[in-house]
Protein backbone atom coordinates (compact mmCIF):
# COMPACT_ATOMS: atom_id res chain seq x y z
CA UNK A 1 0.00 0.00 0.00
CA UNK A 2 1.31 3.25 -0.67
CA UNK A 3 2.27 6.63 1.54
CA UNK A 4 0.45 8.40 -1.32
CA UNK A 5 -3.06 6.89 -1.31
CA UNK A 6 -3.30 6.58 2.53
CA UNK A 7 -2.22 10.43 2.51
CA UNK A 8 -4.74 10.91 -0.19
CA UNK A 9 -7.40 9.25 1.80
CA UNK A 10 -6.75 10.31 5.13
CA UNK A 11 -6.96 14.11 3.36
CA UNK A 12 -10.49 13.06 2.14
CA UNK A 13 -11.44 12.17 5.93
CA UNK A 14 -10.48 15.33 6.98
CA UNK A 15 -12.13 17.19 4.26
CA UNK A 16 -15.23 15.07 5.23
CA UNK A 17 -14.78 15.76 9.44
CA UNK A 18 -14.78 19.86 8.14
CA UNK A 19 -18.16 19.21 6.35
CA UNK A 20 -19.86 19.08 9.74
CA UNK A 21 -19.14 23.14 10.29
CA UNK A 22 -21.44 22.86 6.90
CA UNK A 23 -24.36 21.21 8.72
CA UNK A 24 -23.31 18.10 6.59
CA UNK A 25 -23.21 14.42 7.92
CA UNK A 26 -19.59 14.47 8.05
CA UNK A 27 -19.08 11.48 10.83
CA UNK A 28 -21.56 9.44 8.89
CA UNK A 29 -19.76 9.87 5.74
CA UNK A 30 -16.36 9.17 7.52
CA UNK A 31 -18.25 6.08 8.76
CA UNK A 32 -19.00 5.07 5.60
CA UNK A 33 -15.44 6.05 4.04
CA UNK A 34 -13.90 3.73 6.74
CA UNK A 35 -15.86 0.80 6.45
CA UNK A 36 -14.90 1.16 2.63
CA UNK A 37 -11.38 1.27 3.30
CA UNK A 38 -11.62 -1.56 5.06
CA UNK A 39 -13.54 -3.60 2.92
CA UNK A 40 -11.19 -3.14 0.06
CA UNK A 41 -8.05 -3.46 2.46
CA UNK A 42 -8.64 -6.43 4.74
CA UNK A 43 -5.51 -6.19 6.48
CA UNK A 44 -6.49 -3.12 7.95
CA UNK A 45 -6.74 -3.49 12.14
CA UNK A 46 -10.57 -2.79 12.66
CA UNK A 47 -12.84 -5.56 13.58
CA UNK A 48 -16.54 -5.05 14.84
CA UNK A 49 -15.80 -3.34 18.14
CA UNK A 50 -13.71 -0.22 16.15
CA UNK A 51 -16.92 -0.02 14.12
CA UNK A 52 -19.12 0.15 16.84
CA UNK A 53 -17.36 2.48 18.60
CA UNK A 54 -17.22 4.88 15.25
CA UNK A 55 -20.96 3.98 15.28
CA UNK A 56 -21.25 5.24 19.15
CA UNK A 57 -19.28 8.38 17.90
CA UNK A 58 -21.45 9.29 15.29
CA UNK A 59 -24.39 8.88 17.49
CA UNK A 60 -23.16 10.61 20.05
CA UNK A 61 -22.58 13.13 17.96
CA UNK A 62 -25.76 13.93 16.41
CA UNK A 63 -27.76 13.84 19.51
CA UNK A 64 -24.81 16.71 20.78
CA UNK A 65 -25.56 18.77 17.71
CA UNK A 66 -29.58 18.47 18.06
CA UNK A 67 -30.07 18.15 21.58
CA UNK A 68 -27.71 21.62 22.35
CA UNK A 69 -29.71 23.66 20.35
CA UNK A 70 -32.87 22.73 21.85
CA UNK A 71 -31.00 22.75 25.28
CA UNK A 72 -29.99 26.16 24.96
CA UNK A 73 -33.12 27.40 23.84
CA UNK A 74 -34.68 26.40 26.84
CA UNK A 75 -32.01 27.67 29.23
CA UNK A 76 -32.79 30.99 27.39
CA UNK A 77 -36.26 30.45 27.86
CA UNK A 78 -37.30 29.44 24.77
CA UNK A 79 -40.47 26.40 24.22
CA UNK A 80 -39.94 23.17 22.47
CA UNK A 81 -41.62 24.44 19.40
CA UNK A 82 -39.25 27.73 19.51
CA UNK A 83 -36.69 25.29 19.49
CA UNK A 84 -38.23 22.92 16.38
CA UNK A 85 -38.20 26.18 14.96
CA UNK A 86 -34.66 26.92 15.45
CA UNK A 87 -34.18 23.65 14.14
CA UNK A 88 -35.99 24.12 10.70
CA UNK A 89 -34.52 27.64 10.44
CA UNK A 90 -31.02 26.15 11.08
CA UNK A 91 -31.56 23.76 7.65
CA UNK A 92 -33.42 26.57 5.72
CA UNK A 93 -30.34 28.86 6.70
CA UNK A 94 -28.07 26.51 5.78
CA UNK A 95 -29.33 25.79 2.31
CA UNK A 96 -30.04 29.09 1.03
CA UNK A 97 -26.13 30.13 2.87
CA UNK A 98 -24.82 27.51 1.03
CA UNK A 99 -24.07 28.94 -2.63
CA UNK A 100 -22.45 32.20 -0.74
CA UNK A 101 -18.99 33.00 0.43
CA UNK A 102 -17.51 30.14 -1.69
CA UNK A 103 -19.68 27.84 1.06
CA UNK A 104 -19.43 28.84 3.89
CA UNK A 105 -22.86 30.83 3.82
CA UNK A 106 -24.17 27.66 4.67
CA UNK A 107 -22.22 27.95 8.30
CA UNK A 108 -23.74 31.83 8.83
CA UNK A 109 -27.24 30.67 6.80
CA UNK A 110 -27.28 27.89 9.93
CA UNK A 111 -26.32 29.84 12.97
CA UNK A 112 -28.60 32.89 11.57
CA UNK A 113 -31.64 30.69 10.64
CA UNK A 114 -31.55 28.99 14.23
CA UNK A 115 -31.94 32.38 15.46
CA UNK A 116 -34.72 33.61 13.22
CA UNK A 117 -36.55 30.20 12.91
CA UNK A 118 -36.22 30.46 17.34
CA UNK A 119 -37.37 34.15 17.67
CA UNK A 120 -40.43 33.53 14.62
CA UNK A 121 -42.00 31.09 16.46
CA UNK A 122 -41.67 32.64 19.81
CA UNK A 123 -43.51 35.19 18.36
CA UNK A 124 -45.89 33.62 16.88
CA UNK A 125 -46.81 32.14 20.17
CA UNK A 126 -47.36 35.55 21.67
CA UNK A 127 -43.81 36.11 23.71
CA UNK A 128 -42.54 39.51 24.47
CA UNK A 129 -39.97 40.61 21.94
CA UNK A 130 -36.93 40.82 24.40
CA UNK A 131 -38.36 37.30 25.67
CA UNK A 132 -37.93 36.08 22.22
CA UNK A 133 -34.94 37.38 21.40
CA UNK A 134 -33.44 35.79 24.45
CA UNK A 135 -34.74 32.60 23.32
CA UNK A 136 -33.23 32.79 19.83
CA UNK A 137 -29.42 33.78 21.34
CA UNK A 138 -29.86 30.54 22.80
CA UNK A 139 -30.86 28.47 19.82
CA UNK A 140 -27.88 29.90 18.04
CA UNK A 141 -25.47 29.62 20.84
CA UNK A 142 -26.64 26.23 21.48
CA UNK A 143 -26.37 25.18 17.64
CA UNK A 144 -22.93 26.87 17.48
CA UNK A 145 -21.80 24.39 21.00
CA UNK A 146 -23.11 21.59 19.39
CA UNK A 147 -21.13 22.06 15.85
CA UNK A 148 -18.10 22.18 17.79
CA UNK A 149 -18.88 19.20 19.58
CA UNK A 150 -19.72 17.00 16.25
CA UNK A 151 -16.70 18.63 14.98
CA UNK A 152 -14.70 17.53 17.78
CA UNK A 153 -15.92 13.84 17.92
CA UNK A 154 -15.42 13.69 14.30
CA UNK A 155 -11.76 14.58 14.96
CA UNK A 156 -11.86 11.22 17.48
CA UNK A 157 -13.26 9.62 14.62
CA UNK A 158 -10.35 10.76 12.50
CA UNK A 159 -7.54 10.00 15.57
CA UNK A 160 -8.75 6.55 16.26
CA UNK A 161 -8.54 5.74 12.59
CA UNK A 162 -4.86 6.96 11.44
CA UNK A 163 -3.19 4.40 13.27
CA UNK A 164 -5.27 1.66 11.53
CA UNK A 165 -4.94 2.86 7.82
CA UNK A 166 -0.73 4.13 7.98
CA UNK A 167 1.48 1.86 6.84
CA UNK A 168 3.90 0.76 9.28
Amino acid sequence: MSYFLVGLFLLALIFVVASNVFGLPGNWINLLLIGLWKWTHPEMEAGWWFFLALLAIASIGELLEFGSQFWGAKKYGGSTKGSWGALAGALVGAVLGAPLFMGLGAILGALLGAFVGAFVVEVIRSRPWAEALHAAKGAMFGRVLGTVAKLGLGMVMLALTLPRVWPT
